[in-house]
């Protein structure tokens, strides 16, 4: 992808807004005007064609950032998307798409905000985007146009993976890419405690662990096998990995990830009732 993106205005940068931005910015776009609250978060964000504004300084800083902005990206939390929406309502250009990277706050309760030209398109991206190896998944409210979800789809192509969905399916997609990262944190974790009760050092455990998570998903990506199959090329009939890995399935791993997943998504659709 070498097109630039349309101009964009970033209203709020957190951790995962500074993922997406400093994406952005090494992606290109015609311009990228992000807001923060404080002096100290806008003078932290120092990188190339990236205009920052400090709220503090600038109470008007959010109406200026989304002038003449295509792409708007509402990056604050949950509870406070819909008062930001309707804040900035009367700046918004007629041909701007707002983007929400907020869980739980539906893109019909950000479009009653906005004025009705205006569509809204939701995106779930994951920590690993801080590397450019996220997964987001993207899906367009009741105003989004196919053209819209795309121009969205390729702004956060610019830090990984993009799905295209159904906003009925973004809850769900929160908790396997979403939450997948800690689920694999934990594995990560728990192998390595193993690894120590059996007598290796801390850094002798996490060189094993870690470089062995590593080198199976590079594997996985490069061989293009499915995921059973390589698993197979590994577990000799009648070897020591044939019986580590039956122990894993008679504590029927899938049905805790089914429970785990449930339970997720229970608590998403919770927090978007309010």
């Amino acid at each position: 992808m070498t097109d630039l993106l349309p101009p964009i205005a970033m209203l709020g940068v957190g951790s995962m807004g500074g993922a997406i931005l400093t994406g952005l910015a090494h992606h290109g776009a015609e311009r990228i005007v992000v807001t923060n609250r404080t002096a100290e978060k806008a003078a932290g964000i120092r990188l190339d064609g990236v205009e920052s504004i400090a709220l503090a300084e600038e109470p008007g800083g959010n109406a200026r950032a989304v002038a003449g902005a295509k792409l708007v990206v509402l990056g604050v939390k949950p509870a406070g998307i819909v008062d930001l929406a309707r804040e900035i309502a009367p700046h918004l250009e007629p041909d701007a798409v707002v983007v929400s990277i907020a869980a739980g706050t539906t893109t019909a309760s950000i479009e009653a905000a906005l004025p009705a030209s205006v569509p809204v398109v939701r995106a779930m991206p994951n920590t690993p985007s801080h590397v450019g190896l996220g997964v987001t998944g993207v899906a367009g409210g009741a105003r989004a146009s196919a053209d819209d979800v795309a121009l969205v789809a390729r702004m956060f192509e610019a830090v990984g993976e993009v799905i295209v969905l159904d906003e009925s399916q973004i809850d769900a997609l929160s908790t396997i890419s979403g939450s997948g990262p800690a689920y694999v944190f934990l594995l990560i974790e728990e192998l390595t405690g193993a690894a120590e009760r059996m007598g290796f050092t801390p850094e002798q455990a996490a060189t094993m662990v870690q470089g062995t998570f590593r080198g199976a998903s590079e594997l996985l990506a490069a061989d293009g096998a499915e995921p059973a199959e390589l698993r197979r090329r590994v577990t000799s009939p009648k070897g020591t990995t044939e019986r580590a890995v039956a122990v894993l399935q008679e504590a029927r791993l899938g049905e805790v990830f089914d429970c785990a997943t449930a339970a997720a998504l229970a608590r998403a659709q919770e927090l978007a009732a309010g």
